[in-house]
């Protein structure tokens, strides 16, 4: 067996752990890249790139069948699968292979194939060729689609976000099972593509919205375009013929029946950690079976393993796991070198999801029992941008606390990626109401929209 040593070995060449490689290497330390592959991140293979492909031609096909509200005929919109799914994958190979080139032009001998697992605190185990002794450890293996069991015995009926994008042509009905980002942008997709869709979730809302107005106009807006049940627990799911039937039951508890050619699994993803034998680096695992670790500086608890991106099931998206494996590879060059670690605050939190009208959550969670709390809102039905446009839909719910510091929010209309930018970085500056207020916004933009909440905002506060 080869024996090596190094100043930090990171598991997985995703988007957190390249960014862990790169963060250890600029500090000076001996760093080393463990993957099994296939490689590329998530993010480019299977998950944000791809899906917003989809998203783009269902959007372009929408588009063609709506243009008659400002006085444009088209006469006829035709669908080809095939050469949707074609530009699909054709594009996403193109992201996928940038992010092969960048992990081939590192030094070769930085980086090693295989499956990793721990051989004690401070060494690992690759395939069954390496040894590799480290003075501290990044884990950034990324995550897996989970499947709930009833759907487990379903062959190639099932797809998750790891297979969808790999089918030849879209099929004639699908059942998602899930209504969270993932499974409400695929299921508006598929719709405006053509294919007859069914929804079906545990919970009462849609794509992680909680504020419940605005929740209430997510499930009616959406529920509109395809077929929407929430408060419904699957039962079962078996092939019959070319079909699958999913037995459910409503939030009634009525026994219902739903019948797709195929069914998307969109309930979340769960960290790969099964296969590292974390119990032999000494590490203190949680309920989840993720290792404890401190939310600012991501070192764990029990041993010099940092963890970042997916892996850590704390905020699974791409800016998020560049920014956590960065900190995770600058504090274990730090621990190899018998340095302090850096505890940098978190980010504000910030979640987008890419339907139409889109939506996003930033900042401290919708909590209607949190004290002191002043909201401010708009609605879009009447925002003089948006209805020159015909995006006319849904609202934004902004907080503060008593002294106006903007704290949250939670949007869903039109231009919602560009606005919950500006939000979120007013909010991580520590920004009040009446500041932002005070800012210039040109006329006619949907940015308008904020004045009206804010405005609420500073209103209620001098009122109080």
């Amino acid at each position: 067996m080869d024996e090596q040593t190094c100043d930090v070995a990171v598991i997985g060449a995703g988007t957190a752990g390249l960014a862990a490689y790169r963060a250890a290497t600029e500090a000076g330390a001996r760093a080393v890249l463990i993957e099994r592959g296939p490689g590329g991140t998530t993010c480019a293979r299977v998950g944000c790139m791809p899906s917003k492909l989809l998203i783009a031609a269902a959007k372009a096909a929408h588009a063609a069948r709506n243009i008659d509200l400002f006085g444009i005929r088209v006469a006829g919109v035709a669908v080809d699968g095939r050469a949707v799914l074609e530009r699909v994958r054709a594009e996403r190979d193109r992201f996928v292979g940038s992010v092969l080139d960048g992990v081939d032009a590192l030094p070769e001998a930085a980086r090693i194939a295989g499956s990793a697992r721990f051989h004690d605190r401070t060494s690992l185990i690759v395939g069954d060729h390496t040894r590799i002794a480290f003075r501290a450890a990044v884990i950034a293996t990324g995550s897996s689609p989970t499947v709930p069991k009833p759907l487990r015995g379903l062959g190639d009926r099932l797809l998750t976000t790891d297979t969808l994008f790999e089918i030849p042509e879209l099929p004639d009905s699908l059942a998602v099972l899930g209504a969270g980002a993932v499974g409400v942008e695929i299921a508006q997709a598929m719709t405006r593509l053509g294919v007859r869709v069914t929804v079906i979730d545990a919970g009462n809302t849609v794509a992680g919205l909680s504020e419940p107005d605005l929740a209430r106009q997510a499930a009616a807006i959406f529920g509109a375009e395809l077929d929407l049940h929430l408060g419904a627990t699957l039962e079962s799911a078996t092939c019959d013929g070319g079909d699958v039937c999913l037995s459910w039951t409503n939030r009634d508890g009525r026994r219902r029946e739903t019948r797709a050619e195929t069914v998307l699994a969109a309930t979340g993803r769960a960290p790969n950690l099964n296969d590292l034998g974390l119990a032999a680096a000494s590490l203190h695992l949680g309920e989840d079976g993720v290792p404890e670790f401190d939310r600012r500086s991501l070192v764990c608890v029990g041993a010099p393993i940092l963890i970042a991106g997916d892996a850590d099931a704390w905020r699974p998206v791409l800016h998020e796991a560049s920014r956590q494996g960065g900190i995770a590879g600058a504090n274990a060059a730090a621990l190899a070198a018998g340095r302090d670690v850096a505890n940098p605050e978190p980010w504000t939190r910030l979640a987008m999801v890419f339907t139409d009208p889109q939506v996003a959550v930033i900042g401290a969670p919708y909590d209607p029992d949190a004290a002191g709390r002043v909201t401010g809102a708009v609605d879009f039905s009447d925002q003089g941008r948006a209805r020159v446009d015909g995006e006319n839909r849904g609202g934004l719910r902004i907080w503060a606390d008593r002294q106006g510091t903007l704290l949250g929010a939670e949007m869903l209309g039109p231009a919602v990626e560009h606005l919950a930018h500006l939000l979120t970085h007013a909010i991580g500056d520590g920004k009040t109401a009446q500041v932002v207020e005070d800012q210039p916004i040109y006329h006619p933009t949907v940015e308008e929209g904020f004045s009206t909440a804010l405005s609420e905002i500073t209103h209620k506060i001098c009122l109080s």
